[in-house]
């Protein structure tokens, strides 16, 4: 997202809550998500590419919201306006089509308006023929539409999607379908804005469904969760539960109301100085890579590179989220925190309920907490320690693997479920002694000086893993640090 969108978006805000009536804000939100779903997708080489993924997730949200449904009953009247406005929002981006392409506000030109007709008309008459079969069912979902099909469909996109020879097969089979050089397919022809976020939201109602933990939504609530724009480009994973009665309270949210808007402008322009200004900068000599490892012949340059690279990534991603909570403060959305000064912790469990909060809550919740439950309810019982060590070396390689199907991402995953596990068996057996330092301040704090310098350099000799193109190079960097190589 450049200044520009950030700008539109700002105004688009302000004007919103100062000027809309109050009971079009929720359509308003709903409209506006759907819209940027398509503004904000990035020009991708492949024919119809911006037009299908946009289109490709606003489907799979309407099924998510189906087939989490408290109640197997008819479409309500509001829901059924609500479709018809998604719907009718999608057809009319489609006939975008038709302007020169200066004029055209989505990177990729869509298809005929005709055929995305068609395909509605022809997902309309599937959809009947299934809503037939559930009103033969009452209460129970149809064996091809379940939360269960649709997690595994979610989770097989994901895969192709981060792995990257799976996602270049597919942009390979795409080119050929649309008559493209199919000889320069890559991963990166299937650039798709968000799904990392908008999928883990999909997964969160799934699972809270099979629970019996999601509260009841209609289409525009949930529509509205899953595809909030402010959250597109870097989360956070807000939760549906949190975020409803923010949603429903719009109507009477004040509109012109200053507290709001110094909260929230101030919060885009903290992001903006982090993200445009800090992590920018540091980006024009802090790039972690091959030919920049390369160059530097002192293993204190490396570090400081390193150490460059770590507040870059920080500051990258931090801007970006202080960007979404603030405009969502805006539209009238408290957007959960991302981020609570990672780098100044002094545990590493610390760090993580610090960085990239959401992500992390995400896995705590449907990752660490079943597996361990499940390992604890099997017959012969693991030892605690092995089921510790499980369910964190799982959760963490989660996390790992949620940014790219890769060797090097899960090892970085491995590297911090293993020093999780230290630090739990470390303060498990200190806990006395550290108890004990409260009378002691001098060597309370050095102490604390020194867990924070093994915490962060942990930290960042782990972004060595995370950056790097495969494990070999980042042997090599590591010992590089260490005067080796």
């Amino acid at each position: 997202m450049d200044l520009l969108a950030l700008l539109i978006l700002g105004i688009t805000a302000v004007l919103y809550a100062a000027f809309l009536p109050a009971k079009w804000r929720e359509t308003a939100v709903l409209v506006g998500s759907v819209i940027a779903i398509y503004w904000l997708q990035p020009f991708s080489p492949i024919r119809f590419s911006g037009f299908i993924l946009p289109t490709a997730v606003i489907l799979l949200t309407i099924l998510g919201w189906h087939v989490t449904r408290l109640k197997v009953t008819a479409v309500s009247r509001e829901d059924a306006i609500t479709l018809a406005i998604i719907v009718g929002l999608v057809i009319a981006i489609s006939c975008l089509r038709f302007l020169p392409q200066d004029l055209r506000p989505i990177a990729n030109r869509p298809p005929n308006p005709i055929w995305v007709m068609a395909a509605v008309a022809g997902i309309a008459v599937i959809s009947r023929l299934m809503t037939k079969d559930l009103r033969l069912k009452i209460g129970r979902q149809p064996s091809i539409l379940n939360p269960q099909s649709l997690t595994i469909l979610i989770l097989v996109l994901f895969v192709i999607l981060k792995t990257e020879w799976l996602a270049t097969a597919v942009a390979h089979l795409w080119r050929n379908l649309t008559n493209q050089d199919a000889s320069i397919a890559s991963a990166a022809d299937l650039s798709w804005l968000g799904f990392s976020y908008i999928a883990f939201r999909l997964l969160h109602t799934l699972r809270e469904r099979q629970t019996g933990q999601l509260p009841a939504l209609s289409l525009r609530e949930y529509a509205s969760y899953v595809l909030f724009f402010p959250a597109l480009i870097a989360g956070p994973i807000d939760r549906a539960e949190r975020f409803t009665p923010d949603f429903r309270a719009l109507p009477q949210m004040a509109g012109r109301d200053a507290a709001r808007f110094y909260d929230g402008l101030t919060r885009i322009g903290m992001g903006l100085l982090k993200k445009f200004v800090i992590a920018d900068s540091l980006a024009l000599g802090m790039s972690l890579d091959g030919v920049d490892i390369a160059s530097i012949q002192s293993t204190g340059g490396l570090w400081l590179l390193l150490y460059g690279y770590a507040l870059r990534l920080y500051f990258d991603f931090g801007g970006y989220s202080d960007i979404a909570i603030g405009l969502g403060i805006l539209f009238g959305i408290r957007l959960p925190e991302n981020f609570r000064r990672p780098y100044l912790q002094t545990s590493l469990a610390a760090f993580w309920q610090s960085w990239h909060i959401t992500l992390s809550d995400w896995a705590r919740f449907y990752v660490f907490s079943p597996l361990s439950r499940a390992l604890l309810r099997r017959k012969p019982r693991p030892s605690t320690t092995l089921i510790i060590l499980a369910a964190q070396l799982a959760t963490m390689a989660t996390i790992g693997l949620w940014h790219g199907v890769s060797a090097n991402f899960l090892i970085w995953g491995l590297w911090h479920g293993v020093g999780l596990f230290i630090h739990k068996r470390w303060s498990d057996r200190t806990r006395k002694w550290y108890r004990g330092l409260a009378e002691k301040p001098a060597q309370k704090w050095m102490w604390t000086a020194v867990s924070w310098f093994i915490t962060f350099h942990y930290v960042v000799i782990g972004w060595v893993w995370f950056v790097m193109p495969d494990p070999a190079q980042a042997i090599q960097t590591i010992a590089k640090l260490f005067g080796g190589g």
